[in-house]
């Protein structure tokens, strides 16, 4: 089965002043989730999903899903406040949905079989797609492990296997403001340990003598999973409702549940490795920088002067 891609497209970008999803960055007035779907195409992923909210579905349909109509399969899942696990309710004065673990979690229904997960806003690069794909395609885990004691097979369920793409530091700073990271640690057989959450990173925080060294692994949402992640997703969401639901601000981040079900021996995730630079528009300053890099590959013959 071709993979899907999963795009988490519900957030308006409060930082950049604006719906930073639809403005376009390339030569032929494409936007950066323009060249994460070309290069999701031409790795072999077969149908796209798009996690949104419903006060901007006319605008994103018209102006970005309709791009896609014959080319690829497009659906649409809608992230809102009120999509909670049965029995649970939204408590008094909360005001937006839950985070990037809810919105994958309102996805559950609409994924079927393995499937990448990134953020409608970065730029990813195509080798974080190429990886992926080879990933995804490749033989699912056995639901049968293989003691290594005995050296049979043995009832015991394998944990599910997932991938993250993991970037370098450095590549990912913005020049025009702070930025939060996800610091990874990686054991043997470039298996991720678990992920820090890192805020107010800034640029000059990175190199000699810095904070960091700017080598270091980060994630910046681009996961390939399968389908076994919704059971781990379903199950923490609701411990974390019970737990924080009253907390007005609290949020389910996509990461953290994922170190948790990595902690309880539920997943592996293997880390692939990628030397792409990732661009994003966290600020609206950092569009300029995104145009000339994108202008760059386009006149490098990476992509073409107009994807669709």
């Amino acid at each position: 089965m071709a993979p899907t891609l999963l795009v988490l497209a519900a957030g308006m970008g409060s930082r950049y002043g604006g719906l930073k999803q639809i403005d376009p960055v390339g030569p032929g007035g494409e936007t950066v989730l323009d060249y994460a779907v070309f290069d999701a195409l031409r790795a072999g992923f077969g149908r796209v999903v798009f996690v949104i909210r419903r006060d901007f579905e006319q605008v994103f349909r018209e102006q970005i899903g309709t791009k896609y109509a014959g080319r690829v399969e497009v659906d649409y899942v809608f992230q809102s406040l009120d999509a909670l696990p049965e029995g649970d309710t939204v408590p008094a004065g909360r005001e937006k949905p839950w985070g990037t673990g809810h919105a994958v979690w309102c996805a559950r229904e609409a994924v079927r079989g393995p499937f990448a997960v990134i953020n409608a806003d970065d730029f990813y690069g195509a080798d974080s797609f190429t990886q992926l794909a080879k990933f995804l395609t490749s033989p699912a885990a056995s639901p049968r492990g293989f003691d290594p004691m005995s050296g049979h097979r043995t009832p015991r369920v394998m944990a599910a296997q997932f991938a993250m793409v993991g970037f370098t530091m450095a590549n990912t700073l913005s020049e025009y403001g702070a930025v939060s990271r996800g610091l990874c640690d990686t054991g043997p057989g470039g298996l991720l340990e678990s992920i820090t959450e890192q805020t107010g990173i800034l640029a000059a925080d990175v190199g000699a003598k810095q904070k960091f060294s700017g080598k270091e692994t980060v994630s910046m949402n681009c996961w390939g999973f399968t389908h076994a992640l919704f059971a781990g997703l379903d199950r923490q969401f609701h411990e974390f409702f019970v737990a924080r639901g009253h907390d007005l601000k609290a949020e389910f981040y996509l990461p953290a549940a994922v170190s948790e079900m990595i902690a309880r021996g539920e997943a592996t995730v293997r880390v692939l490795p990628t030397d792409s630079a990732w661009f994003g528009v966290t600020y609206r300053e950092d569009k300029p920088r995104v145009v000339a890099a994108i202008a760059e590959l386009v006149t490098a013959g990476h992509y073409p002067g107009r994807l669709f």
